[in-house]
């Protein structure tokens, strides 16, 4: 087995769970927000960094790295953690999401997905088989099935045929999956909205024994309670001895419902995307440092924040930095951004140990200004 989780506790106040998952280059206690290495790098940081913000776990992704620098190259240096050198574990997806959120020209048939390249235009083909064998060659700790992503909103008939697809697709992902003792494989739970479809998946998925379960399909559009819904329903169909993982998800309200609900694992390009942007995530709500108000602000970016960002920087020289269109700006957005979501499952496990989640999820709501009625942070 190449994965094992340990469920350490069960909250008394809802489906919380505080758990520890043991890969084959390092465990780590869950809840856990995973930062996004799309192409080999999370963008801007080096490996040092990212082990000083507490990360344990990154992703990289199936798709980018296939088609540039190409699956044999890595495969070649040794596989994506010494290509990257990076020492802890790597979760990568299959490449699903970015075939039919980026390409161009899709044409799904049974055997896999006809695409042409979102930036080339040049002609591509990705099936079950070749996403379980790209994911070999980088030598990732966690794998992700092959599935299709429907869009949302999907008719119900669209949504079965396209769950029956994803199942045979994932039986054909476990056939061709050859490295089962040092990679582990998860199975993708699809159904959209549906509560029957996605009981339907998850049962199905169930019985083929993965040693962990995603969930897709959400967080691409769905209002939130919608989400929350789905989760509710979806979570307890699945095994308390294995994993959980909520696909896309990155903002601090949606990682606590999510929570709430019985998830483990998340990951998000959102800190960094929006770092680039100038907005940061702060113990009071985003701010946006290229406003006005910050050019005489010499205090910390967050006062209870404690990243390098935080502890060197004023909101003053940040600002200074964007408006200057100084590369630092970006880099040091990204790294309080990211200590920002490792620190809030920190924060999370301990009160899920301590048994007031639900009382620390409110106090999160509140001091980012908002309240439990609204959940679309």
């Amino acid at each position: 087995m190449a994965i094992k989780f340990k469920l350490i506790k069960e909250s008394k106040e809802c489906m919380a769970r505080l758990g520890i998952l043991e890969t084959p280059h390092g465990s780590f206690e869950t809840p856990v927000f995973m930062a996004v290495g799309t192409q080999a790098t999370v963008k801007t940081l080096t490996k040092e960094e990212l082990e000083a913000l507490g990360s344990k776990i990154i992703l990289g992704n199936t798709y980018h790295l296939w088609t540039q620098p190409g699956n044999d190259v890595i495969r070649e240096a040794g596989g994506l953690h010494k290509f990257m050198n990076w020492d802890r574990a790597i979760l990568t997806d299959s490449g699903g999401f970015q075939v039919f959120s980026l390409a161009k020209l899709r044409d799904i048939t049974e055997e896999g997905v006809h695409f042409r390249h979102h930036k080339s235009g040049e002609r591509l083909f990705l099936s079950p088989e070749k996403a379980t064998e790209i994911q070999n060659d980088l030598g990732s700790d966690i794998m992700m099935s092959f599935d299709e992503c429907p869009p949302y909103p999907s008719t119900y008939d669209y949504l079965k045929k396209s769950t029956e697809r994803t199942l045979r697709w994932a039986e054909r992902c476990l056939k061709a999956h050859r490295n089962k003792d040092t990679q582990a494989l998860f199975g993708i739970v699809q159904g959209g909205e549906y509560e029957d479809l996605r009981r339907y998946c998850a049962e199905e998925l169930v019985r083929m024994d993965f040693p962990g379960y995603s969930i897709g399909g959400l967080s691409v559009g769905e209002p939130k309670e919608t989400q929350n819904r789905v989760l509710s329903f979806t979570t307890p169909l699945l095994p308390k001895d294995k994993p959980r993982y909520l696909m896309g998800v990155g903002s601090p309200g949606m990682i606590l419902d999510a929570v709430e609900r019985g998830v483990d694992m998340f990951d998000c390009v959102l800190p960094t995307r929006i770092a680039r942007h100038g907005t940061a995530m702060t113990s009071k709500g985003r701010i946006i440092i290229k406003n006005k108000e910050y050019e005489r602000d010499f205090t910390p970016l967050d006062p209870a924040c404690d990243c390098y960002t935080c502890r060197h920087y004023t909101r003053a020289y940040l600002r200074h930095l964007f408006k200057a269109g100084e590369i630092l700006g970006l880099r040091l957005l990204s790294i309080h951004n990211i200590r920002f979501l490792v620190k809030l499952t920190e924060n999370i496990r301990k009160a899920i140990e301590e048994d007031r989640f639900l009382e620390f999820k409110e106090q999160v709501y509140r001091e980012y200004g908002l309240d439990s009625s609204n959940k679309d942070f």
